[in-house]
Protein backbone atom coordinates (compact mmCIF):
# COMPACT_ATOMS: atom_id res chain seq x y z
CA UNK A 1 0.00 0.00 0.00
CA UNK A 2 2.54 2.58 0.60
CA UNK A 3 4.47 2.00 -2.95
CA UNK A 4 0.64 2.48 -4.57
CA UNK A 5 0.91 5.75 -1.85
CA UNK A 6 3.81 6.56 -3.38
CA UNK A 7 3.05 6.33 -6.98
CA UNK A 8 -0.10 8.29 -6.66
CA UNK A 9 1.54 10.98 -4.89
CA UNK A 10 4.06 11.57 -7.81
CA UNK A 11 1.42 11.15 -10.65
CA UNK A 12 -0.79 13.31 -8.65
CA UNK A 13 2.48 15.44 -7.63
CA UNK A 14 4.03 15.45 -11.56
CA UNK A 15 0.37 16.45 -12.94
CA UNK A 16 -0.19 19.68 -10.82
CA UNK A 17 3.31 21.26 -11.63
CA UNK A 18 3.37 20.41 -15.29
CA UNK A 19 -0.15 21.82 -14.76
CA UNK A 20 1.48 25.37 -13.63
CA UNK A 21 0.97 27.73 -16.83
CA UNK A 22 3.99 29.24 -17.00
CA UNK A 23 3.62 31.25 -19.61
CA UNK A 24 0.56 32.66 -18.12
CA UNK A 25 2.53 33.80 -15.32
CA UNK A 26 5.28 35.28 -16.65
CA UNK A 27 3.06 37.49 -18.93
CA UNK A 28 0.46 38.10 -15.90
CA UNK A 29 3.11 38.96 -13.54
CA UNK A 30 5.83 40.84 -15.26
CA UNK A 31 3.82 42.12 -18.02
CA UNK A 32 0.37 42.38 -16.96
CA UNK A 33 -0.91 40.80 -19.82
CA UNK A 34 -3.02 37.69 -20.28
CA UNK A 35 -1.66 36.02 -23.14
CA UNK A 36 -4.58 34.57 -23.82
CA UNK A 37 -6.06 37.15 -25.63
CA UNK A 38 -3.35 38.04 -27.97
CA UNK A 39 -1.62 36.22 -30.96
CA UNK A 40 -2.75 32.19 -31.24
CA UNK A 41 -3.84 32.63 -27.46
CA UNK A 42 -1.90 29.37 -26.34
CA UNK A 43 -0.39 29.38 -23.30
CA UNK A 44 3.21 28.41 -24.62
CA UNK A 45 6.44 28.90 -25.29
CA UNK A 46 6.08 29.73 -29.08
CA UNK A 47 3.25 32.42 -28.50
CA UNK A 48 4.84 34.06 -25.20
CA UNK A 49 7.78 34.43 -27.71
CA UNK A 50 5.73 36.36 -30.51
CA UNK A 51 3.39 38.39 -27.85
CA UNK A 52 6.12 39.52 -24.87
CA UNK A 53 9.84 38.85 -26.66
CA UNK A 54 12.93 37.11 -26.48
CA UNK A 55 13.12 36.65 -23.47
CA UNK A 56 10.26 35.98 -22.00
CA UNK A 57 10.11 33.30 -24.44
CA UNK A 58 13.35 31.80 -23.65
CA UNK A 59 12.28 32.14 -20.06
CA UNK A 60 9.51 30.32 -20.42
CA UNK A 61 11.06 27.62 -22.47
CA UNK A 62 13.38 27.19 -19.48
CA UNK A 63 10.95 26.87 -17.13
CA UNK A 64 8.67 24.24 -18.66
CA UNK A 65 11.57 21.71 -19.51
CA UNK A 66 12.43 22.21 -15.48
CA UNK A 67 9.06 21.33 -14.92
CA UNK A 68 9.43 18.29 -16.83
CA UNK A 69 12.78 17.45 -16.16
CA UNK A 70 12.02 17.81 -11.88
CA UNK A 71 8.70 15.91 -12.46
CA UNK A 72 10.87 12.51 -13.69
CA UNK A 73 14.23 13.56 -11.50
CA UNK A 74 11.84 13.19 -8.06
CA UNK A 75 10.12 9.61 -9.66
CA UNK A 76 13.73 8.39 -9.57
CA UNK A 77 14.46 9.96 -6.62
CA UNK A 78 11.88 8.40 -4.21
CA UNK A 79 11.03 5.16 -6.20
CA UNK A 80 12.74 1.32 -5.33
CA UNK A 81 14.89 0.60 -7.97
CA UNK A 82 12.90 -2.31 -9.17
CA UNK A 83 10.04 0.11 -10.73
CA UNK A 84 12.17 3.08 -11.41
CA UNK A 85 11.73 3.21 -15.21
CA UNK A 86 8.36 2.81 -14.81
CA UNK A 87 7.26 5.04 -12.55
CA UNK A 88 9.89 8.02 -14.33
CA UNK A 89 7.75 7.25 -16.99
CA UNK A 90 4.35 8.00 -15.64
CA UNK A 91 5.51 11.32 -14.28
CA UNK A 92 6.88 12.44 -17.61
CA UNK A 93 3.48 11.60 -19.15
CA UNK A 94 1.58 12.99 -16.21
CA UNK A 95 3.47 16.23 -16.26
CA UNK A 96 3.16 16.54 -20.28
CA UNK A 97 -0.49 15.90 -19.29
CA UNK A 98 -0.88 19.10 -16.69
CA UNK A 99 0.81 21.17 -19.04
CA UNK A 100 -1.10 20.61 -21.91
CA UNK A 101 -4.24 20.24 -19.79
CA UNK A 102 -3.63 22.52 -16.93
CA UNK A 103 -6.79 22.30 -14.08
CA UNK A 104 -5.32 26.17 -13.54
CA UNK A 105 -6.73 27.68 -16.58
CA UNK A 106 -9.73 25.07 -17.23
CA UNK A 107 -7.67 22.06 -18.77
CA UNK A 108 -6.41 24.02 -21.66
CA UNK A 109 -2.91 24.45 -21.80
CA UNK A 110 0.19 24.24 -24.20
CA UNK A 111 1.47 21.81 -26.53
CA UNK A 112 4.04 20.19 -24.29
CA UNK A 113 7.05 20.23 -25.88
CA UNK A 114 9.13 21.96 -24.11
CA UNK A 115 8.00 20.35 -20.63
CA UNK A 116 8.20 16.90 -22.20
CA UNK A 117 11.87 17.52 -23.72
CA UNK A 118 12.93 18.12 -20.12
CA UNK A 119 11.50 15.37 -18.92
CA UNK A 120 12.66 13.25 -21.77
CA UNK A 121 16.34 15.31 -21.10
CA UNK A 122 16.26 12.89 -17.50
CA UNK A 123 14.27 9.65 -18.81
CA UNK A 124 16.48 9.44 -22.08
CA UNK A 125 19.14 12.22 -22.24
CA UNK A 126 20.46 10.74 -25.55
CA UNK A 127 17.52 11.02 -27.21
CA UNK A 128 17.90 14.90 -27.21
CA UNK A 129 21.55 14.82 -28.37
CA UNK A 130 20.10 13.42 -31.83
CA UNK A 131 17.03 15.53 -31.60
CA UNK A 132 18.00 18.93 -30.49
CA UNK A 133 19.68 19.44 -33.93
CA UNK A 134 16.61 18.47 -35.58
CA UNK A 135 14.27 20.33 -34.22
CA UNK A 136 16.51 23.53 -34.27
CA UNK A 137 17.66 23.01 -37.74
CA UNK A 138 14.12 22.40 -39.25
CA UNK A 139 12.70 25.68 -37.55
CA UNK A 140 15.86 27.33 -38.52
CA UNK A 141 15.35 26.33 -42.02
CA UNK A 142 11.52 26.70 -42.54
CA UNK A 143 10.98 29.21 -39.75
CA UNK A 144 7.76 27.03 -38.66
CA UNK A 145 8.31 25.77 -34.66
CA UNK A 146 5.16 23.23 -34.95
CA UNK A 147 7.06 21.65 -38.02
CA UNK A 148 9.90 20.75 -35.89
CA UNK A 149 7.72 19.64 -32.66
CA UNK A 150 6.21 17.45 -35.01
CA UNK A 151 9.64 16.20 -36.80
CA UNK A 152 11.00 15.23 -33.18
CA UNK A 153 7.47 13.82 -32.22
CA UNK A 154 7.95 11.37 -35.18
CA UNK A 155 11.50 10.60 -34.83
CA UNK A 156 11.55 9.97 -30.61
CA UNK A 157 10.43 6.48 -30.47
CA UNK A 158 12.80 5.38 -32.92
CA UNK A 159 15.66 7.21 -31.34
CA UNK A 160 14.36 5.57 -27.87
CA UNK A 161 14.24 1.91 -29.77
CA UNK A 162 17.73 2.33 -31.56
CA UNK A 163 19.14 3.31 -28.21
CA UNK A 164 17.00 2.49 -25.02
CA UNK A 165 15.62 -0.86 -26.04
CA UNK A 166 16.63 -2.56 -23.21
CA UNK A 167 14.39 -0.41 -21.25
CA UNK A 168 10.66 -1.45 -22.02
CA UNK A 169 9.40 1.26 -19.97
CA UNK A 170 10.77 4.10 -22.44
CA UNK A 171 9.43 2.44 -25.23
CA UNK A 172 5.98 2.58 -24.13
CA UNK A 173 6.37 6.17 -23.33
CA UNK A 174 7.84 7.12 -26.08
CA UNK A 175 4.99 5.26 -28.29
CA UNK A 176 2.52 7.48 -26.08
CA UNK A 177 3.66 10.53 -25.95
CA UNK A 178 4.10 10.70 -29.99
CA UNK A 179 0.77 11.08 -30.75
CA UNK A 180 -0.22 12.91 -27.91
CA UNK A 181 2.03 15.94 -29.47
CA UNK A 182 1.04 15.37 -33.00
CA UNK A 183 -2.72 15.16 -31.63
CA UNK A 184 -2.22 18.91 -30.13
CA UNK A 185 -0.58 19.63 -33.25
CA UNK A 186 -3.70 18.83 -35.46
CA UNK A 187 -4.41 21.88 -36.22
CA UNK A 188 -1.20 23.43 -37.01
CA UNK A 189 -1.26 20.10 -39.38
CA UNK A 190 -3.83 21.08 -41.39
CA UNK A 191 -2.13 24.62 -41.77
CA UNK A 192 0.80 23.60 -42.85
CA UNK A 193 -0.40 21.61 -45.75
CA UNK A 194 -2.22 24.47 -46.88
CA UNK A 195 0.83 26.83 -46.53
CA UNK A 196 -1.14 28.98 -43.84
CA UNK A 197 1.08 28.01 -40.63
CA UNK A 198 2.92 31.73 -39.40
CA UNK A 199 6.40 31.67 -39.74
CA UNK A 200 8.28 33.11 -36.70
CA UNK A 201 10.81 35.92 -36.87
CA UNK A 202 13.77 37.06 -35.01
CA UNK A 203 12.18 39.81 -32.65
CA UNK A 204 13.38 41.08 -28.98
CA UNK A 205 10.16 42.61 -27.89
CA UNK A 206 6.34 41.16 -28.41
CA UNK A 207 5.18 42.03 -31.95
CA UNK A 208 1.89 40.16 -32.06
CA UNK A 209 -0.47 42.24 -29.51
CA UNK A 210 -3.27 41.40 -31.36
CA UNK A 211 -6.10 39.12 -30.41
CA UNK A 212 -6.29 35.87 -30.71
CA UNK A 213 -6.13 34.40 -33.98
CA UNK A 214 -5.32 30.90 -35.32
CA UNK A 215 -3.80 28.03 -32.55
CA UNK A 216 -0.30 28.02 -32.57
CA UNK A 217 2.68 25.63 -31.26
Amino acid sequence: MESVALALAVLVGAYLLGGIPTAYVVGKLVFKTDIREYGSGNVGATNAYRVLGMWPGVTVVVLDMAKGFAAVAVAAWVSPESWEDWLMVGAALAVVAGHTYTPFLGFAGGKGIATGAGAVLRLTPWSVALLAPVFFGVVLTTRIVSLGSLAIAVLYPVTVLLLYADRPATTVFAFLAAPLVIWRHRGNIGRIFSGEERRISLHWRGVQRTKRESEDA
